[in-house]
């Protein structure tokens, strides 16, 4: 199970009445680890002014830590919360790199380069690889 739902946020959701905050605050208590990782790489594209990303590249300590995050960034629906909360544009490698893109870069070379197939197979290396 991705997400522990209370109840009452459960009888809210089966009547179509749950805002985003309260669906980010549910990933947030949820997936704590996952929200520990998003937040670093959010707050590191802040703290560098005019940068197109900031990023975490910290493999998990474990693989409960590695299963949330791969939950977390796997559900549109949970990716897509963590993004409207922190006004980013996540990208995703290696089973534990995760970057915060500013949306002003999305679409431009750097972002390009993040996701594509040839940096994602840079990133197998034997030396990186931890997944």
């Amino acid at each position: 199970m991705s997400l522990d739902v209370p109840v009452a946020l459960l009888e809210r959701a089966e009547a179509g009445q749950v805002d985003d905050a309260e669906f980010v605050d549910c990933v947030r208590q949820s997936l704590p680890y996952a929200w520990t990782v998003v937040s670093a790489a959010a707050e590191r594209l802040a703290d560098a002014p005019g940068a197109e990303f900031g990023e975490h590249g910290t493999p998990p300590p474990s693989e409960a830590e590695r299963g949330e995050l791969l939950r977390a960034l796997a559900s549109d629906a949970i990716r897509g919360g963590l993004e409207r909360h922190f006004g980013i544009k996540l990208a995703f490698q290696n089973c534990h790199r995760v970057a915060a893109f500013a949306l002003s870069a999305v679409g431009g070379d750097t972002y390009q380069e993040f996701i594509s197939p040839v940096a994602q197979l840079r990133n197998q290396s034997p030396e990186l690889r931890d997944c």
